[in-house]
C-alpha cells in the first residue's frame, strides 16, 4: 500500500458515508497481567450511540495514520504457519454469522495475550465493513462516473487500546450547590493513542491483497517484533529510520567524514526527485536502491573518483542482505537538524547546499545564505559586510 492508498481509506471513516459500511464491532475487555477476557460484547455499529460511534472513527483513522515504514508497515505473511492469522483473518472475513466471526478474533485475542503481558487493562476492537471506491472521478458534463461504478472490498480492522484510571477532581454540583470529590471508578478506554492495530487484507492497485497486512505500531520506529511474528505470523521487516541510518554509514565509507554541503544537499535531492516522479506517476512500487543506484547518485551529486567495487564493499559491509534495496522515500529526512552550543538550527535537506562551515579571523562561524532580512524580536538586523 502506498500513503495515497491509506490516506483514501482513512478519509471514509465519517457518518453517513456510502463509501464505507461497518457493519459490525466486537470490543473484547481483557484483564492486566492475566490477561484473561472479561467481557466481549458484539453488535450492529449503527446500532451504538452517535457520540460512541464518534470515537470509535477517531480511533480507526489513528490507526491508519502515520508514515509508512515509520508508523505503518505492510507486512507479508509467513506461509506454512500452524494456525495462521492469515487463514483466521480470511475465515472471519468470509464469515455468514456473527457466532462464526466472533470466534474468529477471539482466536488473535488469544494469540496477543499468549506472549504479551500488560500492566493495564485492555480493550481490543474488531470491525468488519465494506470499502467502496470509485473507479473514476465524475464528470460535470456527461455526470458519469463518481459512485456510479465503484471497487467493492471486504475488510476487517482491529485496535489495540490501554485504558487508564480515572483521576481524582472536585466537581460542583449544579443541583444541590455544593463541591464534591468525583467517585468515578470505573476505567477510561484510551481511543486517542492505540497500542498497535491492523487492517486485513492491504489493499494495492484498488484490490485486496490478501497475502499482505498492513500494521500499525504504537510509536514510530518502534514495531512490536513479537506482535509481528508470533501474533501476525508475518516477516521480520525493517523500519525507515533503519534504512536511513544503514545509507549514511554507507555514505561515510564512500564519502568520508567530511563532506562538501553541497554535496549532501544533492544527494537528498535527487533522491528526492525520484520519489516526487514516483508519486506523480502514481505507481504503486515505490522506488529503490540497489549500490548500483547509490553509485549513480554519488556521482551526479559531485562526488569524485566513485568506483563501483567501492560502492558495492560499503554496502555489504553495512548491509547483510546484498540484495537489500533501500526505499528512497525513507531516506530524506524532513528537516536536518545542526547542533551547536550558540544555536540550533533545522534546515530543509535542498537549502543544505546554502550553509556553509567556515574560519573566520581564527574562529568557527557558521555561514547560512538568505535571500530575506533577518527580523528579531521585531527588529531587523543591520547587514554586515566582511
Amino acid at each position: 500500500m502506498n500513503k495515497k492508498d491509506i490516506a483514501d481509506i482513512r478519509k471514509q471513516f465519517k457518518f453517513d458515508n456510502d463509501l464505507m459500511k461497518i457493519r459490525e464491532i466486537f470490543n473484547v475487555y481483557v484483564q492486566k497481567e492475566t490477561g484473561e477476557i472479561y467481557h466481549h460484547v458484539s453488535q450492529p455499529f449503527q446500532m451504538i450511540e452517535l457520540e460512541a460511534q464518534e470515537l470509535f472513527l477517531a480511533n480507526f483513522k489513528k490507526v491508519l495514520t502515520g508514515y509508512l515504514d515509520a508508523k505503518l508497515f505492510e507486512l507479508k505473511f509467513i506461509r506454512d504457519v500452524e494456525d495462521s492469522t492469515q487463514h483466521i483473518l480470511f475465515d472471519g472475513l468470509r464469515a455468514d454469522s456473527t457466532e462464526d466471526w466472533k470466534e474468529n478474533m477471539l482466536q488473535i485475542v488469544g494469540k496477543m495475550f499468549a506472549h504479551t503481558v500488560y500492566e493495564f487493562d485492555t480493550m481490543v476492537t474488531f470491525i468488519r465493513g465494506e470499502y467502496r471506491k470509485a473507479t473514476r472521478k465524475r464528470d460535470l458534463e456527461s455526470e458519469e462516473g463518481g459512485n456510479d461504478e465503484v471497487y467493492s472490498n471486504e475488510f476487517i480492522l482491529c485496535s489495540l487500546n490501554k485504558t487508564d484510571q480515572p483521576k481524582k477532581a472536585l466537581l460542583f454540583d449544579y443541583i444541590e450547590k455544593e463541591f464534591k470529590s468525583n467517585n468515578v471508578f470505573d476505567p477510561i478506554i484510551n481511543l486517542a493513542s492505540p497500542l498497535s492495530g491492523f487492517l486485513f487484507p492491504a489493499f494495492n492497485d484498488n484490490s485486496a491483497d490478501v497475502n499482505h497486512i498492513l500494521y500499525c505500531a504504537g510509536k514510530a520506529n518502534q514495531p512490536d517484533g513479537t506482535f509481528i511474528e508470533e501474533v501476525l505470523n508475518c516477516e521480520e521487516i525493517i523500519t525507515a529510520q533503519e534504512d536511513k541510518d544503514s545509507f549514511e554509514q554507507i555514505l561515510k565509507k564512500v564519502i568520508g567524514d567530511q563532506v562538501d554541503s553541497k554535496v549532501i544537499s544533492n544527494v537528498y535531492e535527487e533522491i528526492d526527485k525520484m520519489v516526487q516522479e514516483n508519486e506523480e506517476s502514481e505507481e504503486s512500487e515505490a522506488p529503490t536502491l540497489d549500490y548500483r543506484d547509490i553509485e549513480r547518485i554519488l556521482t551526479v551529486s559531485g562526488v569524485e573518483n566513485v568506483e563501483t567495487a567501492q560502492v558495492e564493499h560499503a554496502f555489504k559491509a553495512v548491509v547483510d542482505d546484498e540484495k537489500h534495496e533501500f526505499k528512497a522515500s525513507s531516506l530524506v529526512p524532513k528537516s536536518i537538524k545542526i547542533n551547536t552550543k550558540v544555536a540550533d538550527v533545522s534546515i530543509s535537506p535542498k537549502e543544505l547546499k546554502n550553509v556553509k562551515y567556515i574560519m573566520y579571523q581564527g574562529k568557527r562561524c557558521l555561514l547560512l545564505e538568505i535571500d530575506e532580512d533577518v527580523v528579531v524580536e521585531g527588529f531587523r538586523l543591520e547587514s554586515e559586510t566582511l
